[in-house]
């Protein structure tokens, strides 16, 4: 089972490069982290993502819903991935 850790992301506005900090600490480092930004996708700062990507992390952005079924389906395949959700 994965652990859950709480960031203070209360929207989408609140990603940030000091609320993903928590990502790229984690051991075994992630390869993926899915995040999952409500009712709908919204689009996150490109220089976050750059900066996710420049740290060894693909950033996967969709709404929740779709950002668990995401996060099953590559945990399933042993994927070393997070998610960071939230809810719709």
């Amino acid at each position: 089972s994965a652990p859950v850790l709480s960031a203070q992301v209360g929207s989408y506005r609140d990603i940030s490069q000091e609320s993903l900090s928590l990502f790229r600490l984690l051991e075994p480092r992630i390869e993926i982290l899915v995040l999952g930004t409500g009712d709908r996708v919204e689009r996150l700062h490109p220089a976050l993502l750059r900066h996710m990507r420049a740290c060894g992390i693909a950033v996967e952005v969709q709404d929740t819903a779709n950002a668990c079924a995401t996060f099953n389906f590559l945990m399933s395949e042993k994927r070393l991935t997070a998610a960071g959700l939230i809810p719709p």
